[in-house]
């Protein structure tokens, strides 16, 4: 398996043969380098947020706090959530942000540096390729992207604009998490060839949508942006129930999943897996327009050296090991559990409470917008740094491709009903040309992501 760095190696060296191509007609998408701004070590950072009705609300707010930030932009197709947001920046700092619909005018906008990414999934990808493109910095909540292909597109551009690209996986910037992986990686509990992680939620239906006018506060046509149009509105897409369509979400597996496979790609140092399988479905509440599983087991293994896996239940809150959200470690010396905050522990083989870390920084499973906001600001910080001297990203762009991408192999395995073989020095699947479809999807006419 090719290590890292020499993936890197080869993205930039691919990227560096691709000729320069426009996503969106018009004038707006001016070169990086002319775009970009020198920013000095005690410069402030002119951040836009774009999407700002749940989870983008909370990241205005936290980038509003942050020292030598301004926050000078906000961007919504939802004119209610955009006010709501306005509203709480002046709240906060005593100025409220412009308030932009098209993210497009924003990024022509010289007085933003940086772009902080909170859309819908199909959305994440086409987004900030435009943001690289125009020469801004880049905070992308995951996933990464709605599909694999899109990965690569995003590692691509990450190489040839040259703007820095952090990925919300903020627990990699978590003091005790970091702590509890180099406990692994020290050898604490010895040799670790296996490891789990899950997340539990208990979601109502969404119901059967009535298709209704489009909300005059919103820009349906925008909202889809370049997924291709489904011309009936119902009441249940938005805000929240789009992560259980295709069209646009990508299932619990995606909204938290990578989360937690993102650690245990980290703490048992692997990269693209050789095999892929998932089984599951949707099991509650079936009379209802949802489509992803609410309940699905993915594995995933890595040759010879490693095997993990996901649980994830959307519709029954049990906790696992104590935990609703977590992952373990298992070694011949010992275990170590990370739960969903800032803290671990350590037991020896049969169970025996070791090493219990705990933070004072909490946080709060259930909340679905900002569980973490004072632990989130130490990520917010490395990318900052980074913009600002150089510092290396705790959540770079191929790292967090890289488990993107695994979560959506698992998804597709579910799709098509077998397990996949994977290329580990890729991540493409092998001699499967139905689940290669899926690998990919179709844009509306004109919106298609380019690097």
């Amino acid at each position: 398996m090719s290590s890292r760095r020499e993936f890197l190696r080869k993205a930039f060296a691919s990227a560096a043969t691709l000729a320069a191509a426009g996503m969106i007609p018009g004038s707006f998408m001016a070169s990086a380098r002319s775009q970009q701004r020198t920013i000095g070590a005690n410069d402030r950072i002119r951040v836009a947020v774009i999407g700002v009705n749940s989870r983008g609300r909370a990241l205005a707010q936290g980038f509003a706090r942050m020292p030598l930030c301004d926050v000078t932009y906000l961007c919504d197709v939802d004119s209610k959530a955009l006010e709501r947001s306005q509203a709480d920046i002046k709240n906060i700092t005593g100025t409220a942000p412009r308030g932009e619909r098209d993210m497009r005018r924003v990024f022509e906008s010289p007085d933003v540096d940086a772009v902080v990414i909170a859309l819908p999934d199909h959305w994440h990808a086409p987004a900030a390729i435009m943001a690289m493109q125009a020469g801004k910095h880049v905070y992308l909540e995951k996933p990464t992207s709605h599909n694999p292909a899109e990965n690569e597109l995003l590692m691509r551009a990450a190489a040839k604009y040259g703007t820095v690209v952090q990925v919300g996986n903020q627990r990699r910037s978590w003091p005790n998490v970091q702590a509890a992986i180099r406990e692994i990686h020290d050898g604490t509990i010895g040799d670790v060839h296996y490891a789990k992680s899950w997340y539990v939620n208990n979601r109502p239906s969404i119901g059967v949508g009535k298709v209704v006018p489009v909300p005059d506060h919103i820009d349906w046509d925008l909202w889809q942006g370049p997924a291709p149009r489904v011309a009936d509105y119902k009441d249940n897409f938005l805000h929240y129930n789009w992560h259980w369509f295709w069209h646009w979400g990508t299932g619990e597996a995606l909204n938290n999943g990578t989360h937690f496979v993102d650690i245990l790609r980290w703490g048992l140092g692997v990269e693209y897996p050789t095999l892929v399988t998932s089984v599951g479905g949707r099991y509650n509440h079936t009379h209802d327009d949802w489509e992803t599983p609410d309940t699905q087991m993915m594995t995933f293994q890595f040759g010879d050296k490693a095997t993990c896996s996901w649980e994830g239940r959307s519709c029954n809150s049990t906790p696992v090991d104590g935990s609703g959200v977590g992952t373990a470690f298992y070694g011949d010396k010992g275990t170590v559990f990370i739960t969903g905050g800032n803290e671990y522990r350590v037991t020896d083989p049969a169970g025996k409470l070791i090493k219990d870390v705990k933070s004072e920084m909490a946080f709060e499973e259930g909340n679905l917008l900002n569980p973490s906001e004072n632990l989130d600001t130490i990520h917010f910080v490395n990318w900052f740094d980074a913009i600002r001297n150089g510092a290396p990203l705790n959540s770079g762009i191929v790292d967090a491709c890289i488990s993107t991408q695994l979560v959506q192999l698992g998804n597709i395995s579910q799709r098509v009903g077998r397990s996949l073989n994977i290329d580990p020095t890729n991540g493409r699947i092998i001699g499967d040309p139905e689940a290669m479809k899926l690998y990919s999807r179709t844009y509306e006419p004109g919106w298609e992501p380019k690097v």
